[in-house]
């Protein structure tokens, strides 16, 4: 009885562990700080290749967004889309100190941070 409960403690510990360091490795390779850019050009327009030899069209962007609290970073990132984004539109950009910009999602302009998008405007 004794072996099965330190087995079933033991097990126990182990998710916990596996788990947790899952989920640290998540936070620190692939989440990040929200911030909020808007669409003021048509970005650098890329003619890249793909691992196969596949020819594809990808826009970049350098521009600066800002925190829920207004502080502002330079960012890059590309479109993956095969045209500019649309001008004016919000993004949304999650950005990693150790990958940059992860992900970008649109945003409509009510869900921008009031902070940000009075940064936005000036």
């Amino acid at each position: 009885m004794k072996v099965m409960k330190k087995f079933i403690i033991g097990l126990l510990v182990l998710i916990v562990l596996v788990f947790g360091g899952l989920k640290i490795y998540e936070v620190t390779n692939y989440g990040g700080t929200a911030y909020y850019t808007q669409i003021v050009n048509d970005g650098k327009k890329l003619n890249e290749k793909d691992d196969n030899g596949n020819a594809f069209i990808d826009y970049q962007y350098n521009q600066k967004g800002y925190d829920e609290s207004g502080n502002g970073i330079q960012l890059e990132f590309n479109g993956h889309k095969t045209r500019p984004l649309k001008r004016n539109a919000y993004l949304k950009l999650t950005y990693n100190d150790k990958k940059g910009v992860t992900s970008w999602e649109a945003v409509p302009k009510k869900d921008v941070p009031k902070a940000a998008l009075a940064k936005l405007n000036e």
